[in-house]
């Protein structure tokens, strides 16, 4: 099953019914958002349970010291007694990460550069944009290419027979069907070629093959051309012209880099700010305010060098805000409850109260 396929598709599918792209990529992550609500409260609950347990937790650690092995018995026991789960705050991230792989790997790919690659969303001029990319224009007919470029096709081609008959959707038979000719010099002509045995067709019919067309992507820049392939005894071969490949610096990219830095380091204070009525090991809220703010500079500086289309920070962007307010919603919604449970315990002792003088 190809999921980046499905991805595109279903991403398409939203975007057909909001108008954008752009809006269409929120919509995702507002749904996964609803999806992932329940974790999301529990944990939450997993938070608020650690820090109250911390300080039975640090004297089970500082009694046990010398013994790691009873420690590691004593700890599953206690975590057992007080039926808690250290791993259910891990879980939404853990979900989210095939997410995150799925989205980078559609918005990288030859078919959204092909179908939506040159979308704009408010200031953002193209959803597959990265921070540094090439100056090659898609479906202009030259490649900007460097020497050490990598080139694939589609998964399919469009196959012209002797008599003008042609036939759409013909798959290959190999994801290497593709071949360079020669060496690869930015400013002349690149030399294609393809085995006619690459075509999934009858002998029949590769007899009949006058041309085909396919799209070819360069893997290294993600530029995209039509190439027309014209037979040439068991072979297929185009010739496409190059250009010396140059690297534009996008803005509206690092724009984006910075938002989802602030917006990261946002959610992780609003996180901590939500359980400040908890008393905490001077150890562990030391490390949890280092981790709050080391942690978005480490993302949004890993993020600079590595290259992330605009779409995926646009998606990471809108998950951090909706954890924003998930967190705020969750937060009321748990303390409402603990509230209703101090109340409930506070009249329970009344009543008891109550019921004692009376029986005297």
């Amino acid at each position: 099953m190809d999921f980046v396929a499905l991805t595109i598709s279903f991403l398409k599918m939203l975007s057909s019914f909001v108008g954008s792209y752009g809006f269409g990529i929120i919509l995702l992550t507002i749904i996964i958002r609803l999806a992932l609500w329940p974790l999301g409260v529990s944990q939450q609950r997993s938070m608020r349970m650690m820090q109250t347990l911390q300080p039975k937790l640090k004297a089970l650690q500082d009694r046990y010291k010398s013994d790691p092995q009873m420690l590691q018995k004593k700890m599953m026991e206690f975590y057992k007694d007080h039926k808690f789960n250290p791993m259910a705050g891990c879980l939404p991230m853990l979900i989210q990460l095939p997410v995150f792989i799925l989205l980078y790997s559609a918005l990288m790919s030859p078919q959204f550069i092909q179908m939506a690659g040159d979308s704009k969303f408010l200031f953002i001029n193209r959803l597959d944009a990265t921070l540094r990319g090439n100056a090659g224009v898609p479906y202009d007919g030259s490649f900007a290419s460097s020497k050490n470029a990598y080139f694939n096709t589609s998964k399919t081609a469009i196959v012209y027979f002797d008599g003008g008959n042609k036939l759409d959707d013909v798959k290959f038979n190999s994801k290497k069907a593709l071949k360079v000719q020669g060496d690869i010099i930015p400013g002349e002509t690149i030399d294609f070629k393809i085995s006619l045995d690459e075509l999934d067709l009858k002998y029949s019919q590769l007899e009949k093959v006058q041309k085909i067309e396919t799209t070819i992507t360069d893997s290294t820049t993600r530029e995209v051309e039509k190439v027309i392939f014209t037979r040439d005894g068991d072979i297929l071969k185009a010739q496409v012209p190059t250009i010396i490949s140059k690297t534009n610096f996008h803005m509206d990219v690092l724009i984006l880099i910075v938002i989802f830095g602030l917006t990261m380091y946002i959610s992780q204070k609003i996180m901590m700010a939500s359980n400040k009525n908890q008393k905490l090991d001077p150890q562990q809220e030391a490390i949890q305010k280092s981790m709050g703010t080391m942690m978005p500079i480490m993302l949004t500086a890993t993020f600079v060098f590595i290259p992330i289309p605009a779409g995926v920070l646009l998606y990471l962007i809108s998950s951090n805000i909706i954890q924003v307010i998930q967190t705020i919603m969750i937060n009321k919604q748990i303390d409402c409850e603990e509230a209703s449970k101090k109340t409930s315990k506070i009249n329970g002792n009344a009543t008891n109260v109550i019921d004692a003088e009376f029986r005297e």
